[in-house]
C-alpha cells in the first residue's frame, strides 16, 4: 500500500478539490486531536443524506462522523456506535435514534447512510444495505449557518474540546453528503458500490479537506483475487 500523506503533530490542508476515489483516511492511534475536517460552502439544510464506510476493531463507544453548525449549540448530526448497548445511534440536534441487533463486526467494512427531512421530521438509517426503521426526530427545523463535517471526533457542545473517550481508530472512506433525501434505489447503489449520484454537498471524488494530527491518507484496502 502506497502511503500518500503522513501528518504527525502538525496541521495540514489539502489544496483545492481532490479526487479521493480508491482512498481512505486512516486513524491509527487513540488520540484527542486526530480528525479530518471536510469543507463545504453550502449553508442551510432542510433535508440531508449522509453516507460513509468505516472499518475498525474498537470494542468501545466511538464516533464515526458528526456535523456541527456555526449557529447551533448542539450537534446537528452525530453518528456513533454505542458498545455498551450494542447499538448504532443517530443524534439529530437533541434527539437520539437508537438501532440495535445489528451485525457490527470488527475488522470489516460497514456502509452506513442516514437521511433526515425537516418536513416530516423523520430519520432513517441504512446499515450494509439494510434499511432500518424510520424514526421521528424533529421537524420544521433547519440546519442553519455554515456546517462543519468532522471525521473521527465529536464535541459535546459549541466551543468545547474533543472527547477522547469517543475518538475513532480505524479507517473511513467514501463520504458523500446531499442536501436532500436520496431515493431507496440510490442508497442501495451506494451500498453496493454501483453507479450513484455523487453528493452535492460533499463528494468523495471532489473533496476539500483538512487533516489534523495523526491521520493518514492511503490507498483503500482491496481484496486480492
Amino acid at each position: 500500500m502506497k502511503l500518500l500523506f503522513v501528518l504527525v503533530m502538525l496541521t495540514a490542508e489539502a489544496a483545492g478539490l481532490e479526487d479521493l476515489s480508491g482512498k481512505m483516511f486512516t486513524f491509527p492511534v487513540h488520540d484527542i486531536k486526530a480528525h479530518v475536517k471536510l469543507n463545504t460552502n453550502k449553508q442551510g439544510y432542510t433535508a440531508i443524506t449522509l453516507c460513509h464506510r468505516s472499518f475498525t476493531d474498537l470494542k468501545r463507544d466511538h464516533v464515526l462522523i458528526f456535523i456541527k453548525s456555526s449557529k447551533s449549540l448542539s450537534n446537528e448530526l452525530l453518528i456513533i456506535w454505542d458498545e455498551q448497548n450494542q447499538e448504532l445511534e443517530a443524534h439529530l440536534k437533541y434527539q437520539k435514534m437508537q438501532y440495535r441487533h445489528l451485525n457490527y463486526k470488527l475488522n470489516t467494512w460497514h456502509s452506513i447512510c442516514t437521511t433526515w427531512d425537516s418536513v416530516s421530521g423523520l430519520v432513517q438509517m441504512w446499515f450494509n444495505g439494510q434499511p432500518l426503521v424510520r424514526k421521528f426526530a424533529v421537524c420544521a427545523s433547519e440546519m442553519n449557518g455554515t456546517s462543519v463535517v468532522i471525521l473521527g471526533q465529536k464535541k459535546d457542545y459549541h466551543g468545547g474540546r474533543f472527547d477522547i473517550k469517543h475518538a475513532f481508530v480505524g479507517m473511513i472512506s467514501d463520504v458523500h453528503m446531499w442536501d436532500y433525501t436520496l431515493s431507496t434505489c440510490e442508497i442501495q447503489n451506494y451500498m453496493e458500490d454501483l453507479n450513484f449520484t455523487a453528493g452535492n454537498v460533499l463528494n468523495w471524488k471532489a473533496m476539500e479537506y483538512e487533516i489534523r494530527d495523526k491521520v493518514l491518507l492511503e490507498d483503500k484496502i482491496k481484496p486480492c483475487y
